[in-house]
């Protein structure tokens, strides 16, 4: 059983635009995206994290490198940003209008939640998306309890929509509950994982944290009563 911090990048410069920045370059956090990630350093520090892993997308990697202590920030692909192909670096106000909008938000676990490819970006679903994030998570996951043990608490620095997605995937609704989640840029979610790979069974902590409300959520589950196994859920709801 390990823990897993899901962070959002800071604010970026693509939030602040209104534009959706996908992957393309020269994405940068703001100061206040700094400022955010530079808050939550030390209660990140406080935990002790085992590992930090990162998108390879700038702002993500910004806001792990403020985040990481001591730690070495490690890249993956497999958590990077939506491939959002045509839709890449257009003005949110533009992409509302398009029918493709309707359906990423009303029906995103269908074929036809797919954004299309264009010269210079591919194209992805969003279960496509799923996939890929909830893959890198396990194999990730699993590594990080063969290293460190089944206690351990790892950092994901992604996206929003990657996020969301893993989210829930974790409440167990899949692809078609991915718009019921909302996480800010710097917000913490929280999944704790038991088990591996296909058997591994997930339990939200909480989402769209900030760094005030994630320290006693953490210091709650060090309090978690022995006698209840800490995969499980706590009947009646936690003490607080």
């Amino acid at each position: 059983m390990t823990t897993v911090l899901l962070i959002r990048h800071g604010q970026s410069s693509a939030n602040v635009a209104g534009v959706l920045a996908g992957w393309a370059p020269d994405v940068a956090l703001t100061e206040k995206g700094r400022d955010q990630a530079s808050t939550l350093a030390p209660v990140i520090e406080a935990i002790g994290p085992a590992r930090i892993v990162s998108s390879p997308v700038q702002r993500c990697l910004e806001t792990a490198t403020l985040l990481a202590g001591a730690l070495e920030v490690q890249q993956d692909d497999s958590l990077g940003e939506c491939h959002y192909g045509a839709w890449t670096g257009r003005p949110l106000a533009d992409l509302a209008k398009d029918p493709l909008w309707r359906i990423i938000q009303d029906a995103p676990e269908t074929p036809e939640a797919t954004f299309p490819p264009s010269e210079g970006y591919p194209g992805e679903s969003l279960t496509q998306m799923t996939a890929r994030l909830a893959a890198g998570l396990s194999h990730l996951d699993d590594a990080v309890s063969h290293d460190h043990g089944p206690d351990a608490v790892w950092v994901l620095v992604s996206h929003g929509d990657p996020i969301k997605a893993l989210l829930a995937a974790a409440s167990g609704a899949g692809v078609a509950g991915l718009q019921r989640f909302h996480v800010d840029p710097g917000s913490v979610s929280v999944i704790r994982r038991h088990g591996e790979g296909d058997r591994s069974r997930q339990l939200i902590l909480g989402s769209n944290l900030n760094a005030a409300a994630l320290q006693p959520l953490v210091e709650g589950l060090r309090r978690r009563p022995p006698e209840v196994d800490p995969a499980d859920a706590v009947v009646g709801g936690g003490a607080g």
